[in-house]
């Protein structure tokens, strides 16, 4: 929690893959269909949400041991449709809670990685060493397949919410990731740290409450 210059209380709550992730006798089981988190979100006067970027993570990196969508229990799915199914449930849950007359719902495009050098015309692997943007405004590699689910899922949706949808302007900066900027211990293409693009995400959602 955290307050900003306007004397605004703003609340980070961290849920990667919104739905719940429960701890069971068998392990931590990913309810597709259980948003009991969301209880947390009740109230508020703007709902910003996000997820993509965690479920494409496996192995250590994946804080569940089994994904579960009614009475089916499995070590796992495609991740694309276990997507579109938590996001479904997501969905009902701003249907059945969101009182837009008191809440104004917003839900951030996929923010894109650049691990492959080839989506945009290069010989290398990903974009360590990259300093430029890709010119132009359209990405050689297209958008990426979550980016359809979502809309197709936002689609759905009865109640209104917004699409800050970041995802074409992002795939243009192969240059904004710590890459060549970081301690060169590893190469990350999937966050960002130079100023400019995340700046620009705000500005954006700053200009929808005008």
């Amino acid at each position: 929690m955290f307050w900003n210059d306007y004397g605004v209380t703003i609340y980070l709550y961290r849920s990667t893959y919104l739905v719940d992730i429960v701890k069971e006798s068998i392990g931590r089981v990913l309810k597709l269909d259980s948003i009991q988190g969301g209880d947390a979100w009740k109230g508020m006067d703007v709902l910003i949400f996000n997820s993509w970027h965690w479920w494409t993570h496996t192995g250590r990196l994946q804080p569940w041991d089994y994904m579960q969508y009614g009475s089916t229990i499995s070590k796992d799915m495609d991740r694309l449709e276990a997507y579109f199914k938590g996001m479904t449930t997501w969905g009902k849950w701003v249907d059945l809670n969101v009182d837009p007359s008191k809440t104004k719902v917003y839900f951030q495009g996929i923010s894109p990685s650049h691990y492959r050098g080839k989506e945009w015309g290069s010989s290398s692997k990903n974009c360590y060493g990259e300093l430029q943007p890709i010119q132009g405004s359209t990405y050689p590699g297209g958008l990426p397949e979550a980016q359809g689910v979502l809309k197709k899922v936002l689609g759905a949706v009865q109640k209104p919410v917004y699409l800050l949808d970041i995802t074409t302007l992002s795939q243009l900066r192969k240059d904004a990731h710590p890459s060549t900027y970081g301690d060169g211990s590893g190469v990350d293409c999937s966050h960002w740290c130079v100023p400019g693009l995340p700046d620009t995400w705000n500005q954006l959602l700053y200009a929808s409450f005008i």
